[in-house]
């Protein structure tokens, strides 16, 4: 071992040796052909995940044969666009899809009666239990108990508003259809490259099926009560009725433009004051001008629109062009796997309060957590159990006056899903 080692040795100081008598000209072109080696396995390598995901779902590799895709294999093949391909722009594309339903009056009229909004103390919290319940049936297996526990708590939320008429059906197709459209659309707008017809069909038989557990109703739609042939055609019919149904009812509105406001302070949370009007000219340019007439909110100035146009040009190309595919170790996981101690999780990634952090010692003082301290914001552990140090437990999640209740109906609902989800096709 010892020989082996002195001739490891012997060899990398016989490399270094030679590298620092090389020639100027010599050590150039040892950078150029690194360089090119690079540039070379980028090429080669950019789209492997894309041909893997064709490779392992070549069942629907033709329009017809999309209409047989299943719940599961929807789902599992949107979860690699969401953590490993696409995974910050899907991530913002999902924040804006539930921004921009701020944008109908009746949606916003009603999150600020209910006070959830309106006040500060209770904004970032239903922020963090809305971002949380989507994420949990999005990042699991629609047959498991995480996935259909998220589903039907979101159910209970919801279906006292339902049955008194506050919160209107075509609101909340609405906002189901955002969260379809949105995440295509950013990727186009935003990604270094479009998603496919077959990674199009995954998302639109997704939250085709996801609808359907909540109990939406597609009678606007064209071929909703006919049915529908596949992914693609839902998502076809719901894109063109929610645009129908923006220009109808996304109209200006002063609680339009207040719960707007209070929604930016979340998403700018992190941010130093002298940094805030450039987020905000960044919020305002993702936005189209239909929204933000809705929400009462200037453009950003010709400067700013300009500077963030090129930078996602530039981003666009270095992906595109000088980044390798982010490894699987380097997924977007937002929750932890198994339960802790307290049979709760934790949520891994925060933008806002740190509602639901494990109060590592990391979480406490690495870094990110020096510059959260720098800027004031609270950090994980802080303040007793204000933000849930130990963690979320699902059938809590909502504002806190719901806390503690509806377990039975929540097992209700639970049973129906284990008989309806199973992970089946969604079409007939």
């Amino acid at each position: 071992m010892a020989s082996v080692a002195t001739l490891t040795d012997f060899k990398r100081y016989d490399l270094v040796y030679a590298l620092s008598q090389a020639s100027l000209q010599q050590k150039v072109i040892c950078v150029i052909l690194v360089l090119f080696t690079y540039l070379v396995a980028v090429q080669m390598l950019r789209f492997q995940r894309l041909h893997s995901i064709e490779k392992s779902y070549s069942c629907y590799a033709t329009r017809t044969s999309m209409r047989n895709m299943t719940d599961h294999d929807a789902w599992a093949i949107q979860k690699t666009i969401m953590q490993t391909e696409f995974p910050f722009i899907v991530l913002k594309s999902l924040q804006f899809a539930l921004f921009r339903t701020y944008g109908i009056p009746t949606i916003s009229t009603l999150l600020l009666k209910t006070s959830q909004f309106s006040d500060p103390a209770t904004s970032f919290k239903r922020y963090a239990d809305t971002g949380t319940l989507i994420g949990e049936f999005m990042a699991f297996d629609p047959r498991s108990e995480r996935a259909q526990t998220a589903i039907a708590r979101t159910k209970f939320l919801h279906q006292g508003y339902q049955a008194s008429g506050k919160i209107l059906e075509a609101d909340m197709l609405f906002t189901l259809s955002l969260f379809a459209i949105e995440p295509i659309r950013f990727v186009k707008l935003f990604e270094w490259r479009e998603m496919t017809e077959m990674e199009r069909c995954a998302v639109g038989t997704y939250w085709k099926s996801l609808g359907d557990a909540l109990g939406i109703s597609y009678s606007p739609l064209p071929s909703g009560n006919a049915g529908f042939q596949d992914g693609l055609h839902w998502l076809e019919e719901i894109s063109a009725w929610s645009h129908a149904y923006e220009v109808q009812h996304m109209r200006p509105h002063p609680r339009n433009r207040e719960i707007a406001e209070r929604t930016i302070d979340v998403l700018l949370y992190n941010l130093p004051d002298m940094l805030k009007p450039l987020g905000f000219n960044l919020v305002s340019y993702l936005m189209d001008d239909r929204l933000r007439s809705a929400m009462m909110i200037k453009p950003p100035t010709a400067i700013f629109s300009s500077l963030f146009a090129s930078l996602v040009r530039l981003r666009r190309l270095a992906l595109r062009h000088l980044a390798l595919p982010r490894p699987s170790y380097l997924r977007l996981d937002v929750f932890t796997q198994e339960p802790n101690q307290y049979g709760r999780h934790w949520v891994t990634i925060y933008e806002g309060a740190p509602y639901y952090v494990r109060p590592t010692i990391w979480n406490r003082w690495g870094p990110t957590a020096w510059l959260k301290w720098a800027l004031g914001r609270p950090l994980p552990g802080d303040e007793g159990d204000k933000y849930y140090p130990r963690g979320y437990f699902a059938p809590d999640l909502g504002p806190k006056y719901f806390e503690g209740k509806g377990r039975k109906e929540l097992e209700v609902l639970k049973e129906t899903l284990r008989q309806q989800r199973k992970g089946q096709c969604s079409f007939p």
